[in-house]
This record gives C-alpha cells, structure tokens and sequence, in this order.
C-alpha cells in the first residue's frame, strides 16, 4: 500500500505520546518516513489523548482523516474517532474499558495482573498486536521495545507485548523499504541542535507549551552539548539574563509562547536599543490569554512582527520542516549576532512537538557568520557609526575597553544623549544595520517553491501548514509558496515567487489572515484567505476539500 496511518487513544498519564512515538519507531525500523501528531488537553490526568501515526514511503508533517488501525483504551478512543474508521480500518481495543467495540479485544487487566506488570505497560500489548496485525516480525517489535524502555521495566514489557502480538490475527502486512531507517525527532529537538550548531553557549527559558520540551531537551543534554541551561523564576529573569549573558559574550537564547513573550517585550525593546543580540524562539498556541495551552495556532505573527516600542530592526523566521527548523536555527542566532539585533524563530505547537523522520547529515552545510569583533586599536567605542550600521564588538573584561549598555538615547560611546543631532545619527544607525541585514537575506532562500513553477493555481502558507499544502495543492496541479523570513521581508524573491500566477489560496491557522495582511503590506495579493482556528492543524483531505472551494 506504501502509506499507513494509526491512532491510538486514551487517558492523560496513560502514555500516549510515548507508545505513539514507538510505533513510530516500529514503522521507521522497515524505512518508512514517519510523522506523529500528538492530541492533549491541559491536564495531567483524565481527558482523551491520542496520537496519530502517519508511515509513509516518502517524508510527511500532516495526517489524513481516515485510519489504518486504530488503538484505543477506552470507549472515548472509539467514539471520539467514529469518522476516521472506515471498512479497512483495524480496530483493537483494551477489552477491560471498552464496553461496545467491534475487532480484537484485548483483557489487558488480566494480562498485566498475571504478568504481575504495571498499568503503563499496557502500552506494550497494543504495540504488540498492532505488529502482528500489520506482519511485522516479533523480532522488529521486541528490537524497538528494547531501544524505547528502561532496563529495570524490559522484562515486563517484553512479556506484555508477547501477550498483545498472540491475542490477534495478521490483518494486512506492512512490506519493509529498501530505505534505512531514520531517527524521529521532535521540532523542539532539532530547533535545540540547530541552535547548538549556531553557536549556542547558554539556554535560558521558563516552561511553557508548546517550548517546554525544548528546554527539557537542551537541559538533559546539557553537558554533551557544551552548553549551560538556565531556568529562571519567570519570562521577565529570563529576558533579562539572557540579555546580561550576551553582554558578557555568550550567545544566548530563550525560549517560550506568546503569553511569555509579552512578558519579554520590554527586554526585546532594550535589546534593539541597546545592540545586545538575543534569540527568541516562540511557540504559538491558541489565544488570547491562556488560551488553548496544548494546541495550536498561527496568531501571534503581528504581535511578533511590530512587538516592542519605538522602531528597531529584527529578524523573524517561520520553519515549516525539520531541515527548516535546524537551518534557520542556526542561521537566526549568528545574523543575530553579526548584526547585533534581535532574532525570533516563530514555531507553532504542530512543528515543535510533532514528531518526524529526519537525517541531520542530509543538511547542507551552514556558512560560519562571525560577529563583527573590536580589533583593540584607539578609543573603544560601543556604538560607532559604521557604514553598514553594524558597531564592533567587545566584552566586559577586555583590556582597553570601557563596554557600555544603554537603554536611553545615546552616542557613539554610550553616553546618555538627548541632542537631536545625536538622537537622529542613532536611529539612522539602526536603519542602516536593518538595510545591511536585508541585503544579506537576498543571497538565502528565504522564500520556497513546490510542485510546478509556473502553476497558474497557487497556494501560500507558512510555517508547519506546508506539508499539508504540498499534498493538498497536488490534486489541483498548483505550486505552493511559503516564506521562510518574515522579517525583513524577502520581497524580490517573493515577487519571483509569484511570477504567473492566476488564482491564489492563503492557507493559515488563525482566524484573521495575519499572513495575508502582511502580504497586504508589501504590495501583494494574498488571494482568497483558507483559515483554520480550531487549534488543530488542517488535515490534508480537509483542505483538498477547503481549496476545491477557491480552484474549482
């Protein structure tokens, strides 16, 4: 068949997202390319949970509404998920929960109560009878239980899954690709690496979904990575630390949502007056306010776009993929750098917490950008006026060097200065070093292309609603078109972009077309808007449907 999709259901602290991550496991171990959506709601325990397990022979971010198998501990996995069942759908249920299920029931009480096996191990006899339902050899699944569960717990998982693989039939076979199988990541994870591979020296974040796992990753691999990990009281400590740490020479970044980040725009505003380059990476979720903490949204673009008070230059990035996500990584954290400016990495909660297939060796080589450095000679000034805007740098601690940071209006040495001479020579200073990143920028591909160039039907999105878009966009023969800086923005390549095109799709996860209004602002038409504001990502046959509306 080539492509498979499973859903497994149920409890929050029934470890979900960890038997969704080991089917994928099971899948990757034949050379699928695989992609996990992980479904929560903002309780530790209770609530329905569930993962959706796409396996493909080619790489995929977005899932389709029908399903293959579907795993559910309790009745709420079957109900919850009637439409995604259909006649081929394999339906395996813990048969101690579910009172009205039709396929293969498994008694996992009396499993884990004669294997004398804890309740979480449940997870192993599902894992189980999804292998042998799909022909997956026991020595496949027995290898991904291993890779997957601590030593102390294997046994008993072991023997669970044993138990899950005997109580059904084989249903279909799943054949194995001639294709190695690939690590899954989460885009939280790669972000991490991609920013350790810019340079990162020192992590600084208070948790906050959809970026907690980003900090958690960074911390438990902290040493490995030769980086320090800070966590501080709150999102306010971390601005300003991270802030202090640049200063003193360490490249930093800070992670959070849109609820942290208004906490940080103060610190964004000082770090634009005052040259001190930091790194944001922010996860949108649903809001206003708390919102929706565990889903997802595109609606903090403008908030990141115009954040901060009075005018400054910034970079805003907005990865779609996993490769994105490490390149731009890096690449936001050394412009940031070498431009003395800050850089937001826009993520959303499906890129940071989904999971996916992914070589980091198939990863281009990235260019090494080195900040612009004080070559010790004369009167050290922190803020003189140079030609691209871009004023060396030193740190505390260097011989011959007074470093000065100002919040306030200043001249070229940092003093504190209200003169309008002064105060005009600064802000054109600032714009100059605007202008000199953006020159730079045109040498990137800030902007990407699928399917036929010179499509006349068009889809454009941003961020992780590219997968979805790529496929969907198929099915009408049209290209899609998704930038990758926000920030400033790549309009000769976007105008590039759009050479020929007829009718135009903008495809977003919010309820206002913020995409479209920056589209707006540059010149362009965005076309006819295909929103999203749920707080679940468009499934790919949902929007084939949603644009048939706009192309046909």
């Amino acid at each position: 068949m080539g492509e498979y999709s499973v859903l497994i259901g149920g409890k929050a602290g029934e470890g979900i997202n960890t038997a969704g991550l080991s089917i994928a496991a099971l899948f990757s171990r034949l050379g699928y390319r695989t992609y996990m959506y992980f479904d929560y709601p903002s309780l530790i325990r209770g609530g329905h949970n569930y993962a959706i397990i796409r396996a493909s022979e080619k790489p995929t971010g977005a899932t389709r509404t029908p399903v293959d198998v579907l795993l559910a501990f309790d009745q709420n996995g079957i109900e919850i998920h009637r439409e995604r069942i259909h006649d081929g759908t394999t339906v395996i249920y813990d048969a101690s929960q579910v009172v009205k299920g039709e396929g293969y029931g498994l008694p996992l009480d009396r499993v884990l109560k004669e294997e004398k096996a804890p309740p979480i191990t449940g997870n192993s006899a599902m894992l189980g009878a999804l292998a042998r339902a799909a022909g997956i050899g026991r020595e496949v699944l027995d290898d991904v239980i291993r890779g997957s569960v601590p030593a102390k717990h294997l046994e008993a998982n072991l023997r669970v899954a044993g138990r899950g693989y005997d109580a059904v039939d084989h249903v279909f076979t799943v054949e194995p690709l001639d294709a190695p199988a690939l690590p899954i990541l989460t885009g939280n994870e790669v972000t991490g690496l991609g920013l350790v591979h810019g340079g990162l020296e020192s992590y600084v974040a208070y948790p906050m979904t959809p970026t907690s796992n980003l900090l958690h990753f960074l911390a438990r691999h902290a040493e490995d990575l030769a980086i320090k990990v800070l966590h501080p009281e709150n999102e306010i400590g971390v601005i300003l630390m991270a802030l202090g740490l640049a200063y003193a020479g360490e490249k930093t970044a800070v992670g959070t949502a849109g609820g942290g980040f208004c906490l940080m725009t103060e610190g964004l505003s000082l770090a634009g007056m005052a040259e001190v380059p930091v790194t944001i990476v922010v996860g949108q979720r649903p809001g206003p306010s708390t919102g929706m903490p565990t889903y997802t949204a595109q609606g903090d673009l403008h908030f990141v776009l115009n954040a901060g008070q009075g005018e400054f230059p910034r970079l805003v990035v907005a990865p779609g993929d996993l490769g994105e996500a490490y390149a731009w990584s890096a690449t936001a954290l050394s412009l940031s750098w070498k431009y003395q400016v800050p850089a937001i990495i826009l993520t959303d909660k499906t890129l940071a917490e989904g999971a996916y297939s992914f070589d980091i060796g198939a990863v281009p080589p990235l260019p090494d950008r080195e900040p612009k450095l004080w070559d010790g000679a004369g009167e050290y000034r922190r803020y003189v006026r140079t030609e691209d805007g871009v004023s060396p740098l030193a740190f505390p601690g260097r011989k011959g060097a007074a470093v000065k940071v100002n919040s306030y209006a200043h001249d070229e040495a940092g003093i504190t200065t209200e003169a309008s001479k002064d105060v005009r020579a600064l802000q054109e200073k600032m714009l100059r070093k605007g202008e000199s990143l953006s020159a730079e920028l045109a040498a990137y591909p800030a902007v990407q292309v699928y399917g036929p160039h010179d499509a006349e039907k068009t889809v454009v999105c941003w961020g992780s609603e590219k997968w979805a878009c790529i496929e969907a966009a198929e099915r009408f023969g049209a290209r899609v078109v998704q930038p990758l800086v926000l920030a400033p923005f790549p309009v000769r390549q976007w105008e590039e972009a759009m050479t020929g095109t007829g009718r135009v799709a903008c495809v977003e996860d919010n309820a206002t077309g913020q995409f479209a209004r920056l589209l707006r602002q540059q010149g362009f038409d965005p076309g006819q808007p295909v929103l999203k504001y749920d707080g679940r990502p468009f499934e790919v046959d949902e929007l084939e449907a949603r644009l048939g509306e706009v192309f046909v």
